[in-house]
């Protein structure tokens, strides 16, 4: 599900099913009940099966996994992914609407980076603080209140 075009050379590569369940979970991190889950909802296009009936995954889908972990990452809903993978599926009429849904979600992202970084800032100025209280107490007093912490 990659929206990458590849070279024809190179396509056929990308979608031959070679890796078990077993080494796209190393891979990538997931489960495997976590990658049967994602093909049971759709939000992994069909996956291939070997000559036992087993699970085989290409590199494509080891990318749109990777995309997926990024799109968990920024904290866009399931409901979200999957719309997002049904309009990668309905084709190039989409673009739009997943334009829109990325530039969405990198505000979110945005938003969320400033909110750690005063989030960052309050810490940076609560351990200067402490760092300052430790430093002019006494060795004794340290240890004393060290178990039951210092309250500032």
């Amino acid at each position: 599900m990659s929206e990458t075009a590849p070279h024809a050379s190179t396509r056929g590569d990308r979608e031959q099913p070679r890796y078990s369940i077993g080494e796209v979970s190393e891979r990538s991190g997931l489960s495997r009940d976590t990658l049967r889950w994602y093909e049971r909802i759709g939000l992994l296009d069909y996956i291939g099966r070997d000559h036992t009936g087993k699970r085989r995954f290409s590199d494509r889908d080891l990318e749109w996994l990777a995309l997926i972990g990024r799109l968990r990452t920024t904290g866009m809903p399931v409901a979200d992914m999957l719309r997002y993978a049904e309009l990668v599926r309905a084709g190039e009429a989409t673009f739009p609407q997943r334009l829109e849904m990325f530039r969405d979600t990198r505000a979110q992202v945005l938003a969320k980076i400033d909110e750690l970084r005063q989030t960052l800032a309050v810490l940076d100025y609560k351990i200067a603080l402490y760092e300052g209280k430790a430093q002019t107490l006494e060795p004794a007093m340290v240890t004393a209140h060290d178990s039951e912490g210092i309250n500032v």
